[in-house]
């Protein structure tokens, strides 16, 4: 199905509808991994246009939210320092730590700047010689790319200013880490498009073939989704288990290999721990050895530490696809955007966030006795 041009053709979604409708059999769940793509199912009710046997359940594509406690703790302490400029993308700022967030650290005094690319924070470093300079390097392979080439300009440039509270995670490692749980639940995937524009979807290949579980790289727009969950219907009512890629006007199978060589240059592939969900193998980057000197953690010399989530937050479960905002008893009350009990609720990629501002009353009706 072709609408290169016309992907919010009102009449093309009903078309897709109903013929999602048509080929449904049986009962599916289906987990779109990216945030941005639960907003917009939530946005446009892409859900409630679908047969009532498929179930969207929501993944671990936010990197705003399952960035760890720990690490947002290590933010907050060093944003504190006095001859500490701390650079961050803007969506990190209200995340809350165990105790505080970095909005309130700038409010506080604190040198807290928004940067809308990493390579600002290499000229913020230029600019202050004097000042310790650092970024939060968040996110997922869409974002790595960049925070490399900084790594890369302070190197050559020869900053000793400036260095990188790294907390970047891969997408590959977490799918096989929901597979492979007991209290998995995903009969197929969406895969964010954007992760696969620049790394391409070869990795997914034998995740599709050893768990039997369909792949659709999918855009996000409403049509794409729409398209997408009809890519992973049809294969899962004709028991295929297979990648396929509906966003092709922006990725093919090997993605940007000159971003890849580039992430390959600056990081190495280290176990990360994802927050609300626990340690994944060989599913983060850190600094290669050649880089080391850029890294936030051994310059400030912070040791690592144990924090516990808050009890009463489940978005741990949300990001896994095991409960939907609607079944927590703190939202819309305890938790809410302006006092989030986790990142799910702050994060504009969130799934707790997207519920609460586009079904706000709806979800909080069904939480009344």
């Amino acid at each position: 199905m072709k609408y290169l041009d016309e992907y919010r053709d009102g009449a093309l979604a009903q078309k897709l509808a109903a013929e999602i409708h048509r080929v449904t059999t049986k009962p599916w769940t289906i987990m779109e991994v990216c945030g941005g793509q639960t907003h917009a199912i939530v946005k446009f009710g892409i859900d409630e246009l679908l047969p009532q046997q498929i179930e969207l359940i929501h993944g671990p594509g936010c990197p705003v939210c399952v960035t760890p406690l720990e690490v947002i703790d290590k933010a907050l302490e060093i944003a504190a320092r006095p001859e500490v400029i701390f650079t961050s993308f803007g969506d990190m700022l209200r995340v809350p730590g165990s105790t505080t967030d970095l909005l309130s650290v700038k409010a506080k005094g604190g040198d807290v700047r928004i940067v809308y690319s990493p390579l600002d924070a290499v000229k913020i470093a230029r600019e202050n010689p004097n000042k310790e300079v650092v970024f939060f390097g968040v996110g997922f392979e869409t974002t790595a790319p960049a925070t490399a080439m900084a790594v890369y300009q302070a190197s050559q440039l020869g900053l000793k200013n400036f260095s990188m509270l790294i907390s970047h995670v891969l997408v590959p490692p977490a799918i096989e880490a929901l597979m492979s749980s007991p209290t998995c639940r995903v009969q197929g995937f969406l895969a964010a498009g954007h992760v696969c524009a620049v790394m391409g979807y070869e990795e997914y290949l034998p995740l599709a073939k050893k768990y039997r579980v369909p792949i659709v790289v999918t855009g996000f727009e409403p049509l794409d989704i729409l398209h997408g969950i009809l890519m992973v219907v049809r294969q899962l009512e004709a028991g295929r288990a297979e990648v396929e890629n509906q966003y092709v006007r922006a990725v093919n199978q090997a993605g940007n290999r000159t971003a890849q060589d580039l992430v390959k240059k600056i990081f190495k592939i280290v176990p990360r721990k994802w927050r609300g969900v626990g340690e994944i193998p060989q599913s983060g980057l850190g600094l290669g050895d050649a880089y080391a000197g850029f890294d936030a953690d051994k310059k400030f010399g912070l040791t690592d530490r144990l924090v516990d989530e808050p009890a009463e937050c489940v978005a741990g479960q949300i990001l896994q696809g095991l409960k939907k905002p609607h079944e927590c008893g703190a939202f819309g009350g305890k938790c809410t955007p302006e006092h989030p009990l986790g990142a799910t609720m702050v994060s504009s990629e969130g799934a707790c966030a997207a519920y609460y501002r586009y079904r706000r009353h709806e979800t909080i009706a069904k939480l009344k006795p």
